[in-house]
């Protein structure tokens, strides 16, 4: 689960950084408030990274994929990216968890002490 995780974790990085790009040609947006939305939601991302197999560290993946959605009050396309995000966070929570379950199936099965 952590790599399929973390590589949408990393995705997601790059896409906030793009959003804050856009978001910075908003008159109505000061330029220090974007980064530093931006910035946050960015080091968020590569820190998920790391607790995603720790308690609570899905919950707030999903959290950041709600405000990854709401942010497109600001940038309109994020909507779309959020709801794309989204999914993909989905799938590699689920896809991740029965991958996990497999390989420990799998271990159970071909481990040395059965052998003896």
């Amino acid at each position: 689960m952590r790599t399929l995780c973390s590589s949408t974790l990393i995705g997601e990085f790059f896409i906030i950084g793009f959003a804050g790009l856009v978001a910075m040609k908003d008159p109505d947006l000061s330029v220090s408030t974007v980064w530093l939305v931006s910035g946050i939601a960015m080091v968020l991302c590569v820190l998920l990274c790391g607790m995603v197999t720790r308690p609570g560290g899905v919950v707030l993946g999903w959290a950041l994929q709600i405000a990854l959605i709401v942010s497109g009050v600001f940038v309109p396309t994020m909507y779309f990216m959020g709801a794309v995000f989204a999914a993909l966070w989905w799938a590699s929570v689920h896809f991740g968890r029965k991958v996990d379950e497999a390989k420990a199936r799998f271990a159970a099965v071909s481990s040395p002490a059965d052998a003896a």
